[in-house]
């Protein structure tokens, strides 16, 4: 069962997951106005339930309803500049939301594997460069504090339960699929839409920033991998490579076949609150428990997106 199978993750979960012979069930929030755009060429082989980090009860239903024996947390308040703005529900959804499906899970079926979507930005105000599974956390976003909440009732559930619990601390990961409102989709987006003449500028926060971002594609299956040792524990998924903001829109705008320092304005007012420099994740640990790798380089994902972005707007009329 994964939760949050509408988005990026979790579709590239479910494909990889069906590739492998299994069953799976997606939990969807109730709403009017559900995009599944990015399940959409799989939904028939899906089995959808509705659930909510927000209500117990139905999780337990969605438990006892798809008995599984994996579930893949990759629900959240996902987006770092929204927590700022919504620090309560961030917290309700991010935070709490992970102790309450842990406890369905312990109540319905304790036997069932769980993985948790935990992230880079609980590292934050960086303690030691690269950042590995034993880095301490120092968040600096009501979003990466909420992670950190989620990752140690993540470990304590394992620890007094004697569940099989991981962890995933995954550093940036993107792909075409990726929200229009991130920092990659976001510079992609633009520099398509500037090479057909339908936007002029982009305006963007911080240049500087550094991160390791790798392919969605290749994350999943290191979620995956974790569920299948013999026992439980948490890794750092990352490439080992960091990138400024400014190398991503340099590579985005030059295989566009522009020149990126005529369209792109930076602005202070986009800046955060405060500002994650620089993220740089070992991934020595997954590489040899796990046998992980990251296949897709930096350069080809942005390549990758930028094409789909191109071809995505050159069908809108």
């Amino acid at each position: 069962m994964i939760t949050g199978i509408t988005g990026q993750d979790g579709s590239y979960l479910a494909e990889f997951l069906l590739e492998n012979g299994y069953e799976v069930y997606g939990m969807v929030r109730r709403s009017s106005t559900i995009n599944y755009e990015r399940i959409s060429h799989i939904q028939d082989k899906l089995k959808l339930i509705h659930g909510d980090l927000l209500d117990q009860n139905s999780l337990m239903e969605a438990l006892r309803y798809s008995e599984p024996d994996e579930v893949y947390n990759l629900a959240a308040q996902s987006f770092v500049p929204t927590s700022w703005n919504q620090p309560v529900l961030t917290g309700e959804f991010t935070a709490l939301g992970v102790t309450r499906i842990l406890e369905a899970i312990r109540t319905v079926n304790p036997k069932t594997r769980f993985y948790q979507a935990s992230s880079s930005e609980m590292f934050g105000k960086i303690q030691e460069t690269p950042q590995n599974e034993k880095t301490p956390f120092y968040p600096r976003s009501p979003y990466g504090i909420a992670k950190v909440y989620g990752h140690y009732i993540t470990v304590n559930y394992r620890e007094s339960y004697d569940m099989f619990c991981c962890s995933g601390v995954l550093f940036n990961h993107e792909s075409p699929r990726r929200g229009l409102e991130f920092v990659s989709r976001k510079v992609t987006h633009a520099a398509a839409k500037i090479k057909l003449g339908r936007q002029t500028k982009l305006i963007m926060g911080n240049l500087d920033a550094r991160r390791d971002w790798g392919f969605a594609g290749d994350y999943v299956e290191a979620m995956w991998l974790m569920l299948q040792q013999d026992e439980p524990g948490d890794y750092v998924i990352a490439t080992g490579i960091s990138h400024s903001v400014r190398d991503l829109i340099q590579t985005a705008f030059d295989h566009a076949g522009l020149d990126w320092e005529d369209c792109v304005v930076s602005d202070p007012k986009l800046f955060r609150p405060g500002e994650v420099d620089y993220l740089l994740g070992d991934p020595t640990k997954a590489k040899k428990k796990l046998g992980w790798h990251p296949r897709l380089s930096f350069e080809e994902l942005i390549k990758k997106m930028v094409d789909h972005d191109i071809a995505l707007n050159q069908k809108v009329k």
